[in-house]
């Protein structure tokens, strides 16, 4: 039985335009390369390669009739020019968490930039950017990367969740409240139905002593996780000495 996701590697698709008019008028073939992955018995997954030869924005999905009737497998691409790329973007980003752990932050600063270079769409490269700009307190750095963030898809996959989460949360405990309700409702366009989410947001509105907001959105996320016990212990809290205290735990 077949498992997917399945990468298929590289394909290409050959596109044709008309240049000039009339008796002039000549026929220009171009050819782009495409990384592809098998998502289901049906459904596949292309992203044009950048100028790197790494995948990048945007991603579309095709049934597997067209898919077939438009790209030709590139046997030899991947491993001449995709892989290398890769294995350079991995290394740069490893570098950067590394350095990162150790308290290095412009070594890590330097490492996720030069990743950034190979792909500008990076969703660790950015999350790891971002974590610096908030410990050096570099907020217009940090506003760029969080609008970059916020405009990719991937930011809000759910591979990527783990460091969407702790993202988040650091944006709130250095009390970047603004940005992270910007980041946090951007996600609910994504999962309307997420309970911690919408606790994520009840914490940011309690800490901006918004107790309406705050009950709105804890109340949504018990609705949707009765069993949530943070939001059990933020809503009693709240019920019994409002928002005007000292911002609970975390």
């Amino acid at each position: 039985m077949s498992i997917y996701p399945q990468i298929l590697g590289i394909y290409s698709r050959k596109t044709e335009s008309q240049i000039g008019l009339g008796t002039t008028q000549d026929h220009h073939h171009s050819k782009t390369y495409w990384y592809a992955v098998r998502k289901g018995d049906n459904q596949f997954c292309v992203q044009p390669l950048n100028a790197r030869h790494v995948p990048s924005r945007p991603k579309t999905t095709l049934n597997k009739a067209d898919f077939l009737m438009v790209f030709e497998p590139e046997p030899n691409y991947y491993e001449h020019h995709t892989a290398p790329a890769l294995r350079s973007l991995v290394a740069k980003i490893q570098d950067g968490k590394e350095n990162y752990k150790l308290g290095n932050l412009d070594a890590a600063e330097r490492a996720f930039l030069k990743a950034l270079l190979i792909d500008e769409d990076n969703v660790e490269a950015n999350f790891g950017l971002g974590h610096i700009y908030i410990d050096k307190k570099q907020y217009k750095k940090l506003e760029n990367a969080l609008r970059h963030l916020l405009h990719m898809d991937e930011t809000f996959d759910e591979e990527c969740r783990q460091s969407f989460n702790t993202f988040g949360i650091a944006l709130r405990k250095n009390g970047l409240h603004k940005e992270a309700l910007r980041y946090y409702q951007r996600a609910l366009e994504f999962n309307l139905f997420d309970e911690n989410l919408h606790f994520n947001i009840a914490r940011v509105f309690f800490e901006l002593k918004n107790k309406e907001k705050c009950l709105d959105h804890v109340q949504k996320a018990l609705t949707l996780a009765p069993d949530l016990v943070p939001a059990q212990k933020l809503l009693k809290y709240v019920h019994k000495y409002g928002v005007e205290r000292e911002s609970v735990s975390s």
